[in-house]
């Protein structure tokens, strides 16, 4: 007598055993298919965040977050560098000389980025040394024309650490034997591992044998900045270059890789609305199971219409009905999707040891596990949006029973 009358005859009738079993039937693939899509879609999009989250981690740990450039090459790149490890939101700074160029070698021709670097100052702003497979950052010493590269490149070029490139500048000199490319012989000094195009593209060599290949006269091209937050990179070079006073330039990643992240981002939202479109077609499931409810308790509904129940009510009654299903569906679902979340990298990597078979293969992907990171308000837009269209589907059926006539319900019982 306590209870609304509403919400206890709903819940009395989706916990009563019905006459006609395949509505119970219905009624519990409802729930299974909301439970299941909710689950998948939580755990599918802690994956992609897992990813997302890798090689950020990676390429943004090797390329540079911010960096700031003068006119010229930097006369006192030192006192720049100082200047610029003020700002209390940048991390750490290093200089660099950075060219294009080719790199032959086993008979093949590739494109590279080179990169001039101090050993003892990169380390500070970027995750390489972590990534050696071979050899050791400190191996680049000046004047002996040593040069780092990606594990695709050493493949493609069937190099290893000892064997002798040669590294061609897009610059010609002038000589009395005519007009030659700029070209120097470099020793292969150690090889990197990092994931996804940096390991084909990606070299590191001495800064000073960098500033004699490009003839910057021993000048630092710029300084590279490592701050603590990726997303205000472009706000902090601006505020640093301002600090410095003169003309600088400024250049952060979302320039060079920002359209990299800008896809990853935007194919995680069309597999989100995609998945989003299983929990869509299970919780309109519940409309069928409703409308077959309604029909079956027409006889029910009648006899509440005589006894003085408004239409209003007998809508209350079904929307609880069809709740019920929706929140027990979403709210076991999310609990599966957020323990398979994260467990999944765990269950992956038993699975791989019980079948004997490594589903991401360190020579194919640029990691050789499964990562996931599960991200809360990715589970409240699943979650929210699960008992959103929950309830959207138990409206017609609710209407539906609302509208039923007890005279011409009862009159052949």
């Amino acid at each position: 007598m306590f209870r609304p009358l509403s919400f206890y005859i709903g819940l009395r009738y989706t916990a009563a055993k019905r006459r006609n079993h395949f509505i119970s039937f219905i009624s519990l693939t409802s729930m299974i298919g909301l439970m299941l899509g909710v689950a998948v879609l939580i755990i599918v999009l802690s994956v992609m965040n897992g990813f997302d989250r890798e090689l950020k981690q990676r390429i943004l740990g090797m390329v540079p977050h911010a960096t700031i450039q003068g006119t010229g090459p930097l006369d006192d790149w030192k006192s720049v560098d100082a200047r610029v490890e003020k700002h209390p939101r940048v991390l750490a700074a290093a200089p660099f000389i950075q060219g294009q160029g080719m790199v032959t070698g086993g008979g093949n021709v590739r494109g590279v980025v080179l990169n001039g670097i101090l050993p003892e100052e990169e380390r500070t702003v970027s995750i390489i040394e972590n990534h050696m497979i071979e050899g050791r950052l400190d191996d680049l010493v000046s004047g002996e024309f040593g040069i780092i590269i990606g594990r695709l490149m050493a493949a493609s070029l069937r190099l290893q650490v000892g064997d002798k490139v040669t590294v061609v500048l897009p610059e010609a000199s002038v000589t009395p034997a005519g007009v030659l490319p700029r070209l120097k012989r470099f020793t292969v000094k150690g090889v990197f591992s990092v994931g996804a195009e940096l390991d084909g593209n990606y070299t590191l060599i001495h800064m000073d044998d960098a500033s004699k290949l490009m003839r910057t006269g021993g000048k630092a091209e710029g300084i590279r900045l490592l701050v603590d937050d990726l997303f205000a990179a472009p706000r902090v070079a601006e505020e640093a270059a301002k600090q410095l006073g003169g003309r600088y330039y400024v250049s952060d990643w979302t320039r060079t890789h920002g359209n990299l992240f800008q896809a990853i981002r935007m194919e995680k939202t069309m597999i989100g609305l995609l998945l989003m479109f299983i929990v869509a077609v299970a919780a309109f499931n519940i409309v069928s199971t409703l409308v077959m409810v309604v029909t079956d308790k027409t006889g029910d509904i009648a006899i509440l219409r005589t006894m003085g129940a408004t239409p209003g009510r007998i809508m209350r009654i079904f929307i609880v009905q069809g709740a019920v299903i929706g929140i027990f569906g979403t709210v076991i679902g999310t609990s599966l999707g957020v323990f398979g979340a994260l467990n999944i990298s765990t269950f992956i990597s038993w699975l791989e040891g019980a079948l004997g078979h490594q589903f991401l293969s360190a020579d194919v992907y640029f990691i050789s596990y499964l990562p996931s990171q599960l991200q809360w308000q990715d589970v409240l837009i699943i979650s929210g949006a699960g008992l959103a269209m929950s309830l959207l589907a138990t409206i017609y059926p609710a209407w539906r029973a609302s509208r039923v006539d007890p005279a011409e319900a009862l009159r052949y019982e």
